[in-house]
């Protein structure tokens, strides 16, 4: 295999027109969210709220990036997580993974281009580029040093050599099996080799990734033991071609290669997967190319669509915004009118499509109401699988369908009104003198404290939804069942109700001779006295 890698991909991101300089805060916040979204994949609020941020800074980083597939190929990613957090953290990190991955493509093409014509503004993007593939130390600074002596050869070389490292041993950890470690791994290797496509890789391909995904996700065992060994053997090719640095150049010649296919035009994902269960992944991770992407029913764009859809519209109703919320139903009721034949003709689309259309009709609309569409969607692909679905998802639909919006509103509301009742007579029998019993009162009170406060801001939220009154459609915000920031409160309240509860009842059974010694004088004072009455 030819040496020179590193020019050909000097070259090519010249030839796309690379130069220029991304705002490197954005890329920063960007990538801190998504590793953050990798690390909470296992809890899809968490994940989804990390996602945004992604999302925002993505629109900040969005105009400083100058290839523009790469540019869409990071908002299908992003689009593709939200997708995925219907279905397994797997798939959620193999999104992360690609996005990733593409995110280093772009800075390391722009910082090429830059340091080709102005190598002194360009020590901010070496040095993120360095944390990014990994260097440290005497790698970090040599990479420093090539960059400030104007040798972007070398600076090219100096990273690739490194993110092909990073491809080798995610291979290596790759089993031949088809579990989410192996998957995972897979993924990981394609990622990186995103930054290495064009440094004269020989006949290690994008393809090639794409084949052993899809034999990984097939359960294909042979198929993938002899991919993986074919990628094993390519990658170590590819690492002895970059293990001597390339001769140094004049500043002023360009190195006379032809151009090769470079990430602009190879960058773009493959369609997000679209379901996978935890032990066995049921579809390929995205990939950085243009191959045809795996054929499942799963896998339709229209179906990713409507995942997408639903997972904006789950946010808009955590944030109190049931307007957004419902425009974003409207999206995936679009979405699904052309799902796949299997889908629609599953026994259970009619019902689904049903709760849907009520879903998009419906005041005060919740976050739980929109998690049980969710998994509704998710049981569709399940009876096409197969799969026998799942009993607390059909609970939760048959809930969503009759408990909610004012029916649920006016209960609650009744129920907080009721709340107050038991706690005025506790308090008129018992509570004047005895500071036990007015311990007592209070433990009861805070643990009536969600109910009271899911009665009026709940009520608030849908009565202003249904007026229009927009400052009251965030009410439910308020209360402590809206998201999972009010579990932390609630257990508070909990432990502190327990906590005076257990004060009173033990302070009464002392006063009463009941825990405790007592002497035969006492004992007959506390006889004497009424349950309102202190010692």
């Amino acid at each position: 295999m030819k040496r020179g890698g590193a020019g050909v991909a000097l070259l090519a991101a010249l030839l796309t027109g690379a130069a220029g300089a991304q705002d490197l805060s954005a890329y920063r916040a960007l990538a801190g969210s998504l590793d953050a979204a990798w690390a909470r994949s296992a809890s899809p609020e968490q994940a989804l709220a990390e996602l945004d941020r992604a999302q925002a800074a993505y629109t900040r980083l969005a105009p400083t990036l100058q290839n523009r597939q790469l540019l869409g190929g990071l908002q299908d990613a992003l689009g593709g997580a939200r997708a995925a957090l219907a279905r397994t953290p797997a798939e959620v990190q193999a999104q992360v993974l690609l996005a990733r991955g593409l995110m280093r493509k772009a800075l390391y093409d722009q910082t090429l281009g830059e340091l080709a014509q102005a190598p002194a503004n360009s020590a901010a993007q070496v040095r993120l580029l360095a944390s990014e593939f990994g260097l440290s130390g005497a790698p970090a600074r040599a990479l420093l040093a090539d960059a400030g002596a104007g040798r972007p050869e070398r600076v090219a070389w100096r990273l690739q050599r490194a993110a092909v490292a990073k491809v080798g041993a995610a291979l290596g950890a790759t089993r031949p099996e088809r579990s989410p470690a192996a998957y995972l791994n897979l993924a990981r290797a394609a990622s990186w080799f995103t930054a290495v496509q064009d440094a004269g890789a020989g006949t290690l391909k994008v393809a090639a990734f794409s084949g052993a995904l899809r034999q990984l996700t097939a359960g294909d065992v042979p198929g993938l033991t002899a991919s993986l060994t074919a990628l094993r053997r390519g990658t170590a090719a590819l690492g002895r071609s970059l293990a001597t640095p390339p001769a140094l150049t004049a500043k002023t010649s360009t190195p006379a290669l032809a151009p090769q296919p470079t990430a602009s035009r190879s960058s773009k994902p493959a369609p997000a997967p679209a379901r996978a269960t935890a032990a066995q992944p049921t579809s390929a991770p995205p990939t950085p190319s243009q191959s045809a992407p795996v054929k499942s029913v799963a896998a339709a764009p229209s179906l990713d669509a409507a995942y997408v859809a639903l997972g904006r519209a789950l946010t808009a109703s955590g944030h109190g915004d049931p307007v957004t919320a419902r425009a974003e139903l409207d999206r995936a009721a679009a979405a699904l009118s052309s799902a796949p034949t299997g889908i629609r003709g599953s026994a259970g689309f009619g019902a689904f499509t049903r709760d849907l259309n009520a879903a998009r009709e419906r005041y005060g609309l919740r976050p739980g109401d929109v998690q049980a569409l969710i998994a509704g969607l998710g049981g569709l692909e399940g009876d096409v699988a197969g799969e026998p679905r799942s009993r607390v998802d059909a609970l939760s639909a048959g809930v969503a369908r009759t408990f909610s919006g004012g029916l649920r509103a006016i209960t609650f509301l009744l129920l907080a009104l009721l709340a107050l009742v038991p706690l005025y007579l506790l308090n008129l029998a018992f509570g004047g003198r005895n500071p036990y019993w007015r311990a007592i009162t209070a433990a009861l009170a805070l643990l009536l404290l969600p109910v009271f406060l899911e009665g009026v801001f709940g009520f608030l939220g849908w009565l202003g939804d249904l007026s229009g009154v927009a400052f009251l459609r965030a009410a439910p915000s308020l209360t402590l069942w809206q998201g999972i920031y009010g579990l932390p409160l609630r257990a508070l309240l909990t432990a502190l109700a327990v906590g005076l509860a257990a004060y009173g009842f033990q302070g009464l059974c002392v006063q009463f001779g009941l825990l405790g010694r007592q002497r035969p004088a006492e004992r007959a004072v506390a006889q004497g006295l009424d349950w309102d009455e202190d010692v």
